[in-house]
């Protein structure tokens, strides 16, 4: 079978009409049978999309052809089966939502791989910054890195606050592809930081230039994958919780009024039946009973009708 290729990209740029460009670009990935999610607003684009060689290809050569996107740049992987279900393009606010305002123009120095591999290889003094969610690092993360405890982006500002007397010191940041990274330098600078630098094309582009060097684990990604191996050379850094054996597989608690993000191991997934303990094991298996002989009633019913 061929692989699957899956590609993620953004771009702040003004987009006049968000609704009419957002139309006329879901048109054009339905008629190339793409599927994916883009998010677009009057700040730029933020995307990622899954299909073969072929229509990802006619995909860049199409966002590239309008001229305020000619230079985006594409972080791209590759995989066994389709992460998307559906083709989507919404109209947001935010292409990454964090409530703030910036100015853009005005975000932290590009460091790129290679100069981060250096400040590890010299022991120069700086400080690692994750700008991605508490249960993303959880899974993988850098060297050192600090991993503000956080649930999602807006609440990153909140978090810095802890950062206050280091104003002035060396601080790199880093997130998936880099668009976390735009916002959160261009906050920082806004809060007074001097010293403010951002990884170039984020983990992906990192971990496929540098194996097994400063990054530890897997990267967490927003489709139904929910992991991605970037560095096959580097090992799972988390444990199942319900047996602590070694696991990096993320999963959503089958028993929907629990719905946890887990790590689960594949042998207690079938021992639990997808759910995170035995408590909701046990309350999702009387849910589906309890659901199933409301549907033998009604079958009943109806016959006697």
């Amino acid at each position: 079978m061929d692989q699957i290729h899956i590609i993620l990209f953004y771009k702040f740029t003004d987009i006049a009409n968000p609704e009419e460009f957002a139309k006329s670009h879901l048109s054009f990935c339905k008629g190339e049978e793409l599927v994916g999610k883009v998010l677009v607003a009057n700040e730029g684009i933020n995307g990622s999309l899954s299909g073969s060689k072929e229509q990802v290809g006619k995909y860049k050569r199409y966002l590239t052809g309008i001229e305020q996107f000619s230079d985006v740049v594409f972080r791209e992987e590759t995989c066994s089966f389709h992460p998307f279900k559906k083709m989507v393009v919404r109209v947001k606010n935010e292409i990454i939502r964090m409530e703030q305002e910036l100015d853009l123009t005005k975000r932290g120095k590009y460091i790129t791989p290679e100069e981060l591999l250096e400040l590890y290889e010299t022991d120069e003094d700086f400080i690692i910054l994750d700008a991605r969610n508490r249960y993303e690092s959880e899974v993988g993360r850098f060297k050192n890195a600090i991993t503000p405890d956080i649930e999602t982006f807006r609440e990153f500002p909140e978090a810095l606050k802890s950062f206050s007397k280091v104003k002035d010191k060396k601080i790199v940041t880093y997130c998936t592809g880099g668009i976390r990274c735009e916002k959160a330098t261009a906050y920082m600078l806004k809060e007074g930081f001097t010293n403010v630098y951002q990884l170039k094309g984020g983990i992906i582009n990192f971990c496929q230039k540098h194996h097994n060097t400063v990054w530890n684990g897997k990267c967490f990604v927003f489709d139904q994958r929910l992991i991605s191996d970037v560095d096959p050379e580097s090992g799972s850094i988390t444990t199942c919780v319900s047996c602590n054996e070694s696991c990096d597989k993320y999963r959503n608690c089958k028993h929907v009024a629990c719905d946890n993000l887990i790590i689960l191991c594949d042998l207690c997934t079938h021992r639990l039946n997808g759910c995170c303990s035995q408590a909701c094991a046990e309350e999702y298996s009387s849910h589906v009973t309890k659901k199933s002989q409301e549907r033998q009633a009604h079958h009943l019913l109806r016959e006697v009708k």
